[in-house]
């Protein structure tokens, strides 16, 4: 459930992945909030919305993280392309596509059962 944003929140959040480019204290700037005004009492007023913009906007960027890993193979000789890949590793990471590890368990032998420990006072 949505709560209802003032105006000026609502053009804080609106500008804070685009002309501010993630700074908190540009988009406090264009979203009109006087100089005085305590950026970490915005940030923590919007902390929930900040953090679903913030799952939504690497959500879109995980395509070009994606594109990027193909690119790298199509190119492997690309300037930058170590860097590159791992930059979309951690951004393709953080949208929620995950590598896929699995871990083998084997065991070898069967059960021993001691017997219970006799007490020294018997």
């Amino acid at each position: 459930m949505s709560r209802v944003l003032n105006e000026k929140q609502q053009l804080f959040m609106q500008v804070l992945f685009d002309e501010a480019q993630g700074d908190v204290v540009q988009a406090k700037k264009l979203a009109g909030y006087a100089d005085g005004s305590s950026t970490k009492t915005i940030v923590e007023g919007l902390k929930d919305e900040i953090f679903e913009a913030t799952k939504t906007y690497m959500s879109r960027l995980g395509p070009k993280a994606a594109v990027a890993y193909g690119s790298a193979l199509v190119d492997p000789t690309q300037l930058g392309i170590k860097e590159k890949m791992v930059a979309a590793g951690q951004i393709l990471d953080r949208a929620g596509i995950v590598k896929t590890e699995k871990v083998a368990v084997e065991a070898s032998g069967g059960l021993f059962i001691l017997p219970p420990k006799e007490s020294d006072d018997d």
